[in-house]
């Protein structure tokens, strides 16, 4: 069961669908695990090739119930792009995990956030800021975000938001600020402070945001105290893992890792009680 929903966040109006396990849509008995959704840069909650709408239907058939949102400015969600920073992003995607924790089916100890490519970067962020995110599922994820904006957008845009406050991109307006906020914030530096469980996909020919990062994010993970990294790197995949054996690869590792997680958690509940 799955369902448009309307989150606000500083009296925006953040469109999300809710994918529910159960077929009428309401809340079992039993408390679920949460997944909520971070796209990348101008994305959507549907993602391309329905990335992400694909990935929610079969989380919610493995028990998890799932938000998918649009960032302020995508999608049908409200506000322009532009004028939100990386750190209106983090904010958004904890007002999503208010509404997500304000219902009685979630379980509070196992709260998962996944995001892509810079959605990815926003996840981490958000976990090092967010005690109750539990663990991170990061697929191809920006690790240097005013770096790889740029890259993707050309030097040319950077500069004409620079010189006329603000400059067009595929329809979007982008803004100085939103560039200013980019350069604030260094994923690599901040990965040590995320304390809980870390799974990292990426694809080997990802010519958007490149495979190595991930690399150096789980070398970064697995020097913290506590915590685990895994990872899978996905040979000849691209950015949006557009060939479906990619995509069918991406979601039954990401699957097992979570499963592999959850496992994990009980054990140790049982091992501590």
């Amino acid at each position: 069961m799955e369902k448009p929903i309307t989150i606000y966040h500083d009296n925006l109006a953040l469109t999300a669908t809710i994918h529910y396990p159960a077929q009428d849509g309401a809340c079992p008995e039993k408390k679920m695990p949460l997944v909520v959704i971070c796209h990348g840069f101008i994305g959507n909650r549907i993602g391309v090739d329905r990335l992400f709408l694909l990935a929610s239907r079969l989380l919610a058939k493995r028990g998890f119930l799932v938000i998918r949102f649009d960032f302020a400015g995508c999608g049908e969600s409200e506000g322009v792009y532009g004028e939100h920073s990386l750190d209106s992003m983090i904010a958004q995607t904890r007002s999503v995990l208010d509404y997500g924790l304000s219902l009685d089916c979630v379980d509070p100890l196992r709260v998962t956030l996944l995001g892509h490519s810079l959605g990815g970067a926003v996840a981490l962020l958000t976990g090092t800021r967010d005690r109750r995110v539990k663990s991170l599922a990061l697929w191809s994820p920006v690790a240097y975000p005013f770096n790889d904006i740029v890259k993707i957008v050309g030097r040319s845009v950077y500069d004409e938001t620079i010189k006329k406050g603000q400059a067009d991109y595929l329809g979007y307006k982008l803004k100085p600020e939103f560039f200013e906020s980019l350069q604030q914030h260094q994923p690599f530096q901040e990965a040590s402070k995320f304390h809980g469980d870390v799974f990292i996909a990426h694809g080997t020919s990802d010519d958007v945001i490149p495979a190595d990062y991930s690399f150096l994010l789980e070398k970064t993970f697995w020097l913290r105290g506590e915590g685990r990294c895994d990872k899978n790197i996905l040979f000849q995949a691209d950015h949006t893992y557009s060939q479906g054996v990619h995509k069918n690869e991406l979601y039954q590792s990401t699957l097992e890792w979570l499963a592999s997680h959850e496992k994990r958690q009980q054990d140790w509940q049982h091992w501590s009680i």
